[in-house]
């Protein structure tokens, strides 16, 4: 019985901590059919999900679901060090009767209270080990613990980094392309600007930006579940409005050059097909059309008052059509698996920026009125 103690002990012991360095240290994908991360992210999202789609308000839903990426996190690193103190507590019950306590009789439970003790490095000298297996799995033991610790301390720098890197283009993005971003908002606020390079490097940004979400979410994948700060932004919606537009200028906006836009498109289309395969998003063949004829027609109208002539070729709407079917069938996968709402081609209503709104708005419209002569100039 013992030695079948060690035994599982020392099995689970190697699969936590290859889980930990796959998840935290090896930066690639794992294709192996079972590991806990996944195991316990695809768990745990499905009930967190569940509970998040009984929430009516939008705001309210999205604020739930905001604390899933980092309350994972956490609980995760929990469950790596729960399952390592029960490993070792599991090797060290099975090495026999080995241990000291005084007036008390050794059960496995006081086992599991001496690793968890040895792994923290507590060393309240208690229960101690008596024999040379008993003190070297104590001694290993312990540095393991210094070593998760560390690992904790490096590791969740490194994902509020690239949080942190992610979202400053999605805020940017808040006043060239609306929130949530469209495509339409896009093209008619920097579709008809005379110097072709201030579009080429919005382009070639947006291109580095999809290669640096598709590295760091590869690497780790718990990214995913971070929200953006605002409930109508996300890296998905961002994702998406760079593929619609880039898919539109591909198939021709005059004046506009299509070989900065090929080339973001590109990188922006391995990057939503990666990253759905990471989560398992499941395709569905039953998934609504984002670009009606309707919709087409309002927008190559949208645009031309804006001063943005799409191509009106008889093959153009086919040519898009084909554009779309080679990624919008993956966002529709993300969209249903995290939760994020995809954004239209174009927007039924005027919609205030983000950077347009502000709690005192109101306030300050109601003293306007109120003070009809009186500006902003006489503060100063």
């Amino acid at each position: 019985m013992h030695l079948w103690a060690a035994i599982l002990g020392i099995v689970l012991i190697f699969i936590i901590l290859m889980d930990a360095f796959e998840t935290v240290v090896l930066p690639r994908r794992i294709k192996r059919q079972f590991r806990i991360a996944s195991w316990f992210y695809k768990n745990t999202w499905g009930f967190w999900t569940r509970v998040g789609r009984h929430i009516k308000s939008a705001n309210r839903r999205e604020g739930f679901l905001a604390y899933f990426g980092p309350l994972s996190l956490i609980v995760l690193l929990g469950f790596w060090a729960l399952g390592l103190i029960f490993g070792f507590a599991c090797v060290q019950y099975g090495l026999g009767e080995h241990l000291t306590l005084v007036n008390e009789k050794i059960t496995f439970g006081k086992v599991i209270y001496l690793s968890g003790e040895t792994f923290f490095t507590l060393g309240y000298g208690d229960i101690t080990p008596n024999n040379a297996a008993a003190r070297a799995l104590a001694v290993m033991e312990a540095g393991m613990g210094f070593a998760f610790l560390g690992l904790v301390v490096g590791y969740l720098p490194v994902i509020y980094g690239s949080f942190s890197t992610r979202e400053v283009e999605i805020s940017l993005l808040d006043a060239r392309a609306g929130s949530p971003p469209t495509a339409a908002e896009f093209l008619g606020r920097l579709g008809c600007c005379p110097d072709q390079t201030v579009l080429d490097d919005i382009f070639r940004d947006w291109e580095r930006w999809c290669a640096d979400l598709l590295a760091s979410h590869i690497s780790y994948p718990v990214l995913m579940f971070f929200r953006s700060q605002h409930s109508n932004q996300s890296w998905l919606s961002a994702l998406t409005a760079m593929l619609d537009v880039t898919s539109l200028v591909m198939t021709g906006v005059d004046g506009i050059h299509q070989d900065q836009a090929k080339l973001t498109f590109a990188m922006a289309r391995h990057a939503v097909v990666d990253l759905a395969q990471v989560v398992n998003a499941q395709y569905s063949p039953h998934d609504e059309d984002r670009l009606t004829a309707e919709n087409r027609n309002r927008l190559k109208t949208e645009l031309a008052w804006r001063g943005v002539t799409l191509n009106d070729k008889p093959d153009a709407p086919e040519r898009l059509a084909e554009l779309r079917a080679v990624y919008e069938p993956y966002l529709h996968a993300l969209s249903r698996r995290l939760l994020m709402t995809l954004p239209p081609w174009i927007h039924n209503n005027r919609i205030k920026d983000n950077w347009q709104g502000g709690p005192w708005d109101r306030a300050i419209q109601a003293r306007a009125l109120e003070h009809p002569g009186h500006t902003a100039d006489d503060h100063f």
